[in-house]
Order: structure tokens, then C-alpha cells, then sequence
């Protein structure tokens, strides 16, 4: 399993905390992570509320999503997104857009000849 803060440091930067999960490539190892993220977002929470409702759960996947958006390849990215079901919601409606872009401006079969 995948440690959450492997070097147990008291302030840890976001690279200390989301780099491990960008190696993660099974689900329960992902669980068992997000799990223990969750927690830490809720302890700050604990310490200082928000007061536009917004979940420690929602937070750590966001993070998650943006990290491996800003700091990863496409493939990296995906699989973040599919184990911890996170992903930035308008990324993920841009790339929908593009892909049926694509597929209208795509002829049907590249090899056929006029």
C-alpha cells in the first residue's frame, strides 16, 4: 500500500501529499489513500471552517485532479481521474467537446482515395 505523507512531516506541501497517489494503479490502494487525504483536508477543516460547504472530500479530489492535470501526461491523468473519481468538471466537459469536434472534422476513413 501506498503510505499518505510517507516521510510524516508536521507541514507537508501538496507535492508531500499528491505525488505519491500520481503512482497509484489499483483501486483499493486508492481507497485505502483517498481515505487518509480526506482525513487530513478534515483536520484544517476542524481548525477553520469553510462556509461555503464544501466537503473535505470534494477538496481532496480536486486536488488530486488538478495536480495530475497541471503535473502529468494524459495517460497519468486518466487513471487518477478513474481510481479516485475526481478530475476538474470543466476539463472533462472540454475534452468531451473536442473529441465530438474531432470526430465531425475526421473523414470516416482516412485511407479511402478521392
Amino acid at each position: 500500500m501506498t503510505l499518505f505523507n510517507p516521510d510524516k512531516k508536521e507541514k507537508p506541501t501538496y507535492r508531500d501529499l499528491l505525488e505519491p497517489a500520481m503512482k497509484i494503479t489499483d483501486q483499493e490502494d486508492a481507497d485505502q489513500y483517498l481515505k487518509k487525504y480526506i482525513a487530513h483536508v478534515q483536520s484544517y477543516l476542524d481548525r477553520k471552517p469553510r462556509t461555503d460547504g464544501i466537503t473535505a472530500e470534494q477538496i481532496a479530489k480536486v486536488n488530486l485532479g488538478f495536480y495530475a492535470t497541471l503535473y502529468y501526461d494524459h495517460e497519468t491523468r486518466e487513471r487518477v481521474e478513474r481510481l479516485f473519481d475526481c478530475g476538474i468538471p470543466l476539463l472533462r466537459a472540454h475534452q468531451k467537446m473536442l473529441n465530438r469536434l474531432l470526430l465531425l472534422i475526421t473523414p470516416a476513413n482516412v485511407n479511402d482515395k478521392d
